[in-house]
């Protein structure tokens, strides 16, 4: 048996669809595909897919997979790719399917553009001048504060037409995940900037050493 790995890009309309409502797509869309997915055993048999870190609501992706089982001998991925963006919904693209190379347990960093209107360049390059930015990151126990200084040191930013962006990676383990929104949500606490503006885009995910995960 082979696991598969689906990449697909996840933007416009399609960043509004939870990842409960994603698994319900994918479930459809390879039921309607015939490709030869295998499915779990038992009473209520359906499609095994594992997807790799959740993305929040409204973000874009450029970088999302689903990894799945197959039982078949030499399968044509190309084909794959084919029947498969023949069908999913407006927004969802699939960008390749291959067998899987790396764990998604390896993943360490997950990498943002984040892009703001141009007039706001100055209100986010005071962020470069603080020494601190603490951020309350809240799970289902707890309430943890974290020092984002940390792991975002500054903003380089570069300007385009009409908007201004800027890059950063941050932890997206088991043992720590951040959401590039308490950045968002501490910028507009501490300059106004109105976090409604950020247009945010997971770009790639990164290993403990820093490599490109594939």
């Amino acid at each position: 048996m082979i696991t598969v790995r689906i990449s697909f890009e996840k933007k416009n309309e399609a960043s509004y669809i939870s990842l409960l409502d994603m698994q319900r797509v994918m479930q459809r869309v390879l039921k309607r595909s015939s490709l030869p997915v295998w499915h779990t055993l038992g009473f209520n048999p359906h499609i095994y897919m594992t997807f790799a870190c959740p993305l929040s609501l409204g973000q874009e992706s450029a970088c999302e997979c689903v990894d799945v089982k197959t039982e078949a001998e030499a399968p044509d991925f190309e084909q794959w790719k084919t029947a498969l963006n023949a069908i999913m919904p407006a927004g969802i693209v699939v960008t390749k399917v291959a067998p899987v190379e790396m764990k998604a347990d390896l993943i360490a960093y997950a990498c943002f553009e984040i892009r703001y209107p141009a007039a706001r360049k100055a209100a986010l390059e005071a962020y470069n001048a603080l020494e601190s930015v603490p951020v309350e990151k809240k799970s289902k126990r707890k309430v943890k504060t974290v020092e984002l200084k940390e792991f975002v040191p500054s903003l380089d930013l570069t300007e385009e037409g009409e908007q201004v962006r800027f890059s950063i990676c941050l932890p997206a383990s088991q043992e720590l995940t951040l959401n590039p929104a308490l950045l968002t949500a501490a910028l507009e606490a501490t300059f106004g900037v109105p976090a409604a503006e950020a247009s945010i885009l997971r770009t790639h995910f990164l290993t403990a050493e820093k490599t490109l995960f594939t």
